[in-house]
């Protein structure tokens, strides 16, 4: 190649710079749509989006008087092969009051399974009032065949509920679990069992 044929420096360092951008642009897509799960996530946590309740740090301070009947729904994915089920269908809870409730889960199958779960409340409205303190949902669980393990669920609705004219009419809320099957260790593990209490089967 003659001299006149071959590229100018400044062409090769826009070439490499070109290249450079577009390796960093799919690097950077590639990682977004790994973060794009749990930012969607503790943006619905933050905010109470799509009946997503929030995650609180400490028990109201205050009650009020008006009640809600929470309902508890739980769902299990095609092929897990457990049980999984709150040990009552519905509360009465005042607002502000901190309130504990147990969902069981069975692995019966005949080998370990790890599986995860979601949630939402419905309706959606009150994803924004609805405030967990302590929850099992998003923590890998992990049962022997055969295993039991009671995991709590505590929570209260905020008394700031009552301010929105939208839900003045609302008297029920439901909070729904559905348990998948997620990959993680075989081993059994019932870190999220109450030590206090005893199965029922």
């Amino acid at each position: 190649m003659s001299q006149d044929q071959r590229p100018s420096p400044d062409r090769s360092r826009a070439a490499r710079r070109t290249l450079v951008a577009c390796v960093a642009t799919v690097v950077g897509m590639v990682g977004l749509s790994y973060a794009a799960v749990p930012l969607y996530r503790m943006f619905c946590q933050a905010t109470g989006f799509g009946g997503t309740p929030l995650i609180a740090t400490e028990a109201s301070k205050t009650t009020g008087d008006r009640v809600f009947k929470v309902r508890f729904d739980s769902n299990v994915s095609t092929g897990l092969g457990w049980r999984f089920e709150p040990e009552q269908p519905s509360i009465d809870v005042k607002v502000g009051e901190t309130a504990t409730v147990f969902y069981k889960l069975i692995n019966g199958s005949t080998k370990p399974g790890t599986a995860i779960a979601s949630f939402n409340v419905a309706p959606e409205m009150t994803g924004a009032y609805f405030n967990k303190l302590q929850c099992f949902c998003f923590n890998e669980i992990t049962l022997a065949a055969g295993e039991t393990l009671e995991a709590p669920v505590v929570f209260y609705v905020d008394p700031e509920i009552v301010k929105n004219r939208d839900l003045a009419s609302a008297t029920e809320i439901t909070l729904s679990y559905t348990i998948f099957p997620t990959k993680g260790s075989t081993k059994p593990l019932a870190e999220n069992a109450d030590p206090t209490r005893k199965p029922k089967l």
